[in-house]
This record gives structure tokens, C-alpha cells and sequence, in this order.
């Protein structure tokens, strides 16, 4: 490898390169970002600070039909109800006319918000490094530059303790359909794998988006719990509408994870509206 190239996602001065870009984009799933950039220009017009794309799409690595296409908006004051309403209405569109994406996922944000201060290592450090510009001026730019360390890692995912009752509410509340336990399965897995991964992330001195690649890197400090975490990499692409999977996450690797998390690297600031 090229001492240019990024080792570990870094770049050779050791900060998080972005990544994912419009390059990466394979060809099946550009008529469908072009369409979701036409349109939400057409939704907030001026209103529209700028938007991005992350997840598998902009990395490349998409599966047609089985990936869904992820995006953040940021506005130039606070969204209200209206504007949510209007980014699920557009996902709903988008996904019923492209096929090829199973599923549209949102993030909606001032762009206040996500250069404040107490964002700056989770919802600024997001936008910097996982997102790739599609509309606007890029944030990137008013944001520092980040390395994969303990106040990274805190920030991102030291919230796990606070996140798992309202898990074990969602998961009582859904019924044994396959349509309301996959998607859950497949959120909950990928939750624990990325924060199994930043938990060590620090000392593995790296990052990765790849679900087992993270699950591999946390198994190297943690071989006892390595297994469960493998498996919630593997259904975290490939999801199965099991209840005892979801409870089993509640009851056991969530609340060590987040025990472990929380001596290792502290607590999570508080959001004024919440984890």
C-alpha cells in the first residue's frame, strides 16, 4: 500500500479520512441520489442549508436491492414537524420508485445544531467524516479534523445505558410479524457492533464502517464476547425476525457493553433532548 493511501481509514497525519464520495457511487444507485438531490431542493428550496449521503451507497459497497439509501439534511433553522413529514413522504416515494433501494433513512438537522459545541464529536464528527456532500456548502469545513480516540468514542456511543430501556420497550411492543422484528434486528445488531467497535477503537488506533471488520477488531481485545459480536455483524446485514436475538441483546451484551463502555471511557454528555 502507498504511504499516501489511508491505513486503518486514517490519513498518514492519523485523523479519520472521510469516507465514501459521489465517485463511489454505483451506477445502479445514481438515478436514484439524483433524484432524492432534484427533490429535496424542490421540498426546502431555500430553506436547505446543504444535504449528504452515507452508508454503503457512497462507500461503494451497496447491494442492489437488499441496501437502502441513507441521508442527512441540514436546514438553515430547526426542523419542525412539517419538514419531517415531508423527508418520510419523500422516502416513501423513492423507495416505492427505485427498486433497487430497500428502504430511505433520514436525518434531519439545523445546521446549527450540528456545529455546536456539544456535537462536535458525535453529529459534527459524523457529518465530517461519514457523510459525503450531495447539496450545499459542506459543513465539513467549519469542523475540526478527527482522530479515533477515548473523547470520540465517549461521544459517539457512550449513550448505551440510556438507549436500552426504550429497546426493550419497542421490542415488547412489536408483534412476532417478520415485518416488525427484521428491521429491528437488523438496527439493534448493527447499534451493538458499532459500539463494541468504538469501544476499542482507541487502541485498534482506526476506523471502519464494515460491520465485521468491527466485529473482528473488538474480538482481538475481547475474545469472550468476540462470538456475539460476529453474529451480530453477520445479522446485521442479513436480519431474522427472532425475538430471543432481540432479548438477548437487552439482557446481556447490551448491558455489559454498556457497563464496559462506561468504565473504559465514560458517559455520554448529556443532549438537552436526550440520547
Amino acid at each position: 500500500m502507498s504511504e499516501n493511501l489511508p491505513s486503518r481509514g486514517l490519513d498518514p497525519q492519523g485523523y479519520i479520512a472521510r469516507e465514501g464520495s459521489l465517485a463511489r457511487v454505483p451506477h445502479a444507485f445514481r438515478p436514484v441520489v439524483a433524484a432524492a438531490r432534484d427533490r429535496l431542493l424542490d421540498i426546502y428550496g431555500s430553506r436547505l442549508h446543504s444535504a449528504y449521503l452515507y452508508g454503503s451507497i457512497p462507500r461503494g459497497t451497496a447491494r442492489v436491492g437488499r441496501s437502502d439509501l441513507d441521508l442527512l439534511v441540514a436546514l438553515r433553522e430547526e426542523p419542525a414537524d412539517a419538514d419531517r413529514e415531508a423527508a418520510r413522504a419523500l422516502g416513501d416515494a423513492l423507495d416505492k420508485e427505485f427498486p433497487e433501494i430497500d428502504g430511505v433513512g433520514t436525518l434531519l438537522y439545523s445546521r446549527a445544531r450540528l456545529l455546536s459545541e456539544p456535537e462536535t464529536h458525535d453529529l459534527g464528527w459524523f457529518v465530517a467524516c461519514l457523510c459525503t456532500p450531495l447539496l450545499g456548502d459542506d459543513l465539513a469545513e467549519y469542523l475540526p479534523r478527527y482522530r479515533p480516540d477515548s473523547l470520540l468514542a465517549r461521544e459517539t456511543n457512550g449513550d448505551l445505558a440510556l438507549l436500552l430501556p426504550r429497546w426493550r420497550e419497542r421490542i415488547e411492543a412489536a408483534s412476532d410479524s417478520e415485518e416488525a422484528l427484521r428491521p429491528l434486528v437488523r438496527f439493534m445488531s448493527r447499534h451493538l457492533v458499532r459500539t463494541g467497535f468504538t469501544l476499542v477503537m482507541p487502541r485498534w488506533n482506526g476506523w471502519t464502517s464494515d460491520l465485521g471488520e468491527m466485529a473482528e477488531a473488538f474480538g482481538t481485545y475481547y475474545p469472550e464476547r468476540a462470538g456475539q459480536l460476529r453474529s451480530a455483524a453477520s445479522l446485521g446485514y442479513e436480519p431474522t425476525a427472532d425475538r430471543a436475538v432481540l432479548l438477548s441483546y437487552v439482557d446481556d451484551l447490551g448491558p455489559w457493553l454498556a457497563a464496559e463502555y462506561a468504565r473504559v471511557h465514560g458517559v455520554k454528555a448529556p443532549r438537552p433532548d436526550g440520547p
